[in-house]
């Protein structure tokens, strides 16, 4: 199982502009074999902050995501976004139990 996670940095005045940019991406790639969480969250304390979660049952399926159509078309619209910068990483785990 993955998880990638991180934030994106975006003008402040453009924030809500990212965020329904990313809305059609978000809904469809909800829909994708093997994956069990996607989202992108405005942070509420920094404006400029957008976080990125994912939660993917295997490297194929996340393969298979980068390769699809939604995530051109999102590559093609972030690309005309003021997005600043992109801290996001992958973690491979090996377990998932509750916290105690």
């Amino acid at each position: 199982m993955l998880i990638v996670a991180g934030t994106l940095t975006i003008e402040p005045a453009h924030r809500d502009e990212m965020l329904e940019a990313v809305r059609p991406m978000v809904e469809t790639t909800r829909k994708e074999a093997g994956c069990r969480e996607y989202t992108f969250t405005a942070d509420p304390y920094e404006p400029s902050v957008v976080h990125l979660f994912e939660l993917w049952d295997s490297q194929t399926a996340l393969d298979q995501h980068f390769a699809s159509d939604h995530m051109a078309s999102w590559r093609e619209r972030s690309a005309k976004l003021p997005i600043t910068g992109r801290d996001i990483s992958k973690f491979e785990i090996s377990s998932i139990g509750p916290v105690r």
